[in-house]
């Protein structure tokens, strides 16, 4: 029997499963997907919000601006990269500049630091690109940029290398209470075999499916809904059109659309806001994408929307009441949520995870570790190194100096990092979430093959078994012999 089982591997179970592994425990995250980072944790707009648009008194509030002062050592103690670039939320000439006054006052309240509202010459030496009707702006300095997917993975390898265990591709099927906690029904999906888990404490952080897992062992019901966004993605060439990541004025919908820089250079925009019945339905829409430009225009002038590299999209865990749900369940002692973690749950899930951890140590008694290993070191990449260093490292490792993914740039020693370092990468998204590989500019159209090469050396595995997102993204499905 495990002492706590999280359900889930997105952000919020990666970094509940990290604070957890601070102390003497057994632990398990339970995850249904063939890697950590796979639903809502890779598909959202890789902000840490400084904490001005929650309800004060609110949980988001709290923990959203709690999640933002860890940022930094958080940044420097798991090698992740973070920016603190400022936001901006932009008031057109047909708005009221009042909603401004009411998300400045807010901020005050939740304890955001440094927030203040910018006159348009002001703004206009800030970011030349605003659009012609933008009068004024909330500044925010200490909003920010984040890797989601580089934040997810510092969490769950740390949490790995402190002893928490990971079972992938393992998807819970049902919960059921006994006398000493929980059993957990599960079914592997790449082996389709059957396992039961049991632990003293649940952890419920299974994002749009948290409410199914609630109502399996409570009378109190959650309801989540599915809220769709889409995103574009731009090249790098458009990634110093705003140099802020530029809000409108939010509305019961959400934030609306943004601009952004990302950590890695490029230019987002996104994302639109619908409610949607299919948990699953990632997919984006011509509808959807199209207005993401047209929004944009609003905020933002010029938005060079035909350097779009790619889109996706996104589902967020709308709860009914609003805001966040966490804590243990009145009515199903042991069993804790960590449910309703739409936006701002990025920016919040450092506080997320220490405040879990801290109601799991309280109801477990649990004591802290004396061997926790608190840091991380993320793939290396040779750009980062001098001439003399970089010259050093390929004479020593020649996998270095060979570039597999020229877009971004990507060595073999890069993948080969990804693959062997802890719950390392088996397919190719994997790679591309640790490495880049892929990424670019051709959308993995060239340096796939070489990739595959690398995996099926390295794992070592089939090239048939080899997939591009886990059990039915095979991509190689026979030979030409065959054929």
């Amino acid at each position: 029997m495990y002492d706590v089982a999280i359900i889930g591997a997105g952000v919020i179970g990666s970094a509940i499963a990290r604070e957890l592994s601070r102390f003497d425990a057994s632990i398990c995250v339970i995850e249904r997907e063939e890697d950590v980072c796979c639903g809502t944790s890779k598909a959202n707009s890789a902000i840490i919000h400084a904490g001005f648009d929650a309800t004060p008194g609110s949980l988001k509030a709290r923990l959203n601006v709690r999640g933002n002062e860890m940022m930094d050592q958080l940044a420097k103690d798991l090698d992740i990269p973070f920016k603190r670039n400022g936001s901006l939320v932009v008031c057109t000439k047909d708005q009221d500049r009042a909603g401004l006054d009411i998300l400045l006052e807010k901020g005050k309240k939740n304890g955001v630091p440094d927030l203040r509202i910018l006159e348009r010459d002001e703004l206009m030496r800030l970011e030349p690109n605003l659009s012609d009707d933008v009068t004024c702006a909330l500044y925010a300095p200490t909003g920010g940029i984040v890797c989601p997917f580089h934040m997810t993975m510092a969490f769950a390898e740390n949490a790995f290398t402190n002893g928490v265990s990971f079972f992938l591709n393992t998807k819970v099927t049902s919960i059921s209470k006994t006398a000493d906690g929980y059993e957990l029904a599960a079914i592997h999906t790449d082996t389709e075999e059957s396992e039961t888990f049991k632990a003293k404490v649940v952890i419920n952080a299974a994002g749009v499916h948290s409410d199914e897992f609630n109502n399996m062992v409570s009378s109190r019901r959650l309801h989540i809904t599915a809220r769709k966004g889409e995103y574009c993605l731009l090249d790098k060439e458009a990634g110093t059109h705003v140099s802020h990541t530029v809000f409108q004025l939010p509305s019961k919908m959400g934030k609306g659309v943004l601009v952004s820089p990302t950590v890695h250079g490029n230019l987002l925009v996104g994302p639109t806001a619908v409610d949607v019945s299919d948990k699953e339905a990632v997919n984006t829409t011509q509808e959807g994408l199209d207005s993401l430009g047209v929004t944009a225009s609003l905020s933002v002038k010029n938005v060079p929307m035909r350097q779009v590299i790619t889109s996706f999209a996104g589902l967020r865990a709308h709860e009914d009441g609003g805001d966040f749900v966490i804590g243990e369940v009145p009515d199903a002692k042991g069993f804790i949520n960590a449910a309703g973690i739409e936006s701002p749950g990025l920016s919040s899930a450092p506080a997320i995870g220490e405040m879990v951890a801290g109601i799991v140590k309280e109801l477990l008694n649990l004591s802290a570790k004396s061997d926790f290993i608190a840091t991380r070191k993320g793939i290396l990449r040779p750009e980062t190194l001098s001439m003399e260093e970089r010259n050093q490292l390929i004479k020593e490792h020649p996998e270095y100096g060979n570039i597999i993914c020229r877009c971004e740039m990507i060595t073999e020693g890069e993948i080969m990092d990804a693959i062997h370092r802890p719950l390392g990468a088996r397919s190719l998204d994997g790679v591309k979430r640790r490495t880049r590989a892929g990424m670019g500019r051709c959308q993995a159209g060239f340096c796939s093959p070489r990739t595959m090469e690398i995996l099926e050396r390295e794992i070592p595995m089939s090239m048939f078994d080899i997939t591009k997102n886990g059990v039915g993204g095979e991509i190689v499905i026979g030979t030409n012999k065959e054929i």
